[in-house]
């Protein structure tokens, strides 16, 4: 029999159940804005083994939870785990932000990629995942995540980082059909590594479309929206006893929304340009939706965040559906007990959303 949650908010809301308030939890809560997550980053020497260390990234992940009532755990990991399972050599260069060894820039490279085996070369997370769940033992759910298809093929074809993104951009008008190959096989790997992390214990998963938002309509659509649809078509797992909600997550995606809910996920995640409201007016009952507090509200005062997150909940309304998060990852420079502040605020403020007869 699967475990039984003791809070399990979190799932009801994203397959649209009801619930008793509003549940929360932050992009990125594992993280530098956490004194104790300094401290174990300093512990392992730098983000590549604390990653790589499952005891390390098994702390870190829980925490925030220490900290804060939170409605989840995620699995403190890196999008970038796959290319660097494929050999690119995934380096963390302080101000500069990740690199890689070596990068994609012909066919060949592609063709040459292994296919990662989630239980060999990325076995370090699958094993955080099950380290994670034993200490959480039923008290949240925890999610799992990947970057997306075109995300990942963004930092593998420019080297890590960028700004222009011309180097990818230079191959989807000159090699599209390389681009689709190296797509193709991002999508297969990623479908693995998501599925064996549900295997290890993920009771939901999340795909990181980072960069989707750089993309003109028809290129996101095919480079990008059509490979997630694939993921999520695979991720289905109406066999097993408990369902796994899948949540998409393209930023800067507001145009495209009606596409992304066809594309079989069970949430979308919204950043903080979209307004909530109106994004439900427009897809109905179709998925659930996750959002989305602009990050450098929480630099403001606490009057200002409370208001911030009643407004997001009135815009929302009632009833179930609605995951409370930030519409990116929380930055380094907030105050830990500005996060306090937000997720007490969003129970409290969003229980009268909630009434059940």
């Amino acid at each position: 029999m699967p475990e039984q949650l003791k809070n399990n908010r979190l799932i009801k809301a994203l397959l649209r159940e009801p619930v008793d308030m509003t549940p929360v939890w932050i992009m990125r809560q594992a993280g530098r804005y956490l004194p104790e997550y300094r401290e174990t980053r300093k512990k392992a020497g730098d983000f590549v083994t604390l990653c790589q260390t499952p005891e390390l990234a098994c702390e870190v992940t829980m925490q925030p939870l220490h900290r804060y009532p939170l409605d989840a755990a995620i699995i403190f990991s890196d999008i970038l785990t796959i290319p660097d399972a494929m050999g690119l050599g995934l380096k963390l260069v302080e101000s500069v932000g990740p690199r890689f060894e070596r990068s994609i820039t012909n066919s060949n490279d592609i063709k040459n990629l292994p296919l990662p085996d989630p239980e060999q070369e990325l076995k370090y997370v699958m094993d955080s995942i099950r380290l994670v769940r034993r200490e959480l033992n039923g008290d949240v759910p925890l999610i799992g995540f990947s970057g997306s298809p075109w995300t990942l093929a963004t930092y593998m074809i420019e080297g890590g980082s960028s700004r222009e993104f011309s180097k990818v951009k230079g191959m989807l008008e000159a090699e599209p059909a390389s681009l689709h190959l190296l797509l193709k096989h991002l999508s297969d790997s990623i479908t693995l590594y998501l599925k064996a992390q549900i295997n290890a214990g993920a009771q939901a998963i999340m795909i990181f479309d980072t960069w989707g938002g750089i993309l003109k309509t028809p290129n996101y659509m095919n480079f990008s929206l059509y490979y997630m649809k694939i993921i999520c078509e695979h991720l289905k797992n109406e066999h097993s006893e408990v369902k796994v909600p899948v949540i998409l997550f393209t930023k800067g995606a507001d145009k495209w929304i009606e596409k992304i809910v066809e594309a079989d996920c069970d949430a979308i995640s919204i950043d903080w340009n979209s307004n909530i409201g109106q994004v439900r007016e427009r897809i109905g009952k179709r998925v659930a939706i996750q959002g989305n507090m602009e990050p450098r509200i929480l630099k403001e005062s606490e009057k200002k965040i409370v208001d911030e997150v009643e407004s997001i909940l009135r815009s929302y309304g009632s009833g179930s559906g609605h995951v409370f998060n930030l519409g990116h990852g929380i930055t380094p420079d907030i105050e830990p007990d500005k996060v306090g502040i937000l997720v007490d605020a969003v129970h409290n403020l969003s229980r009268q959303y909630h009434k059940t007869k």
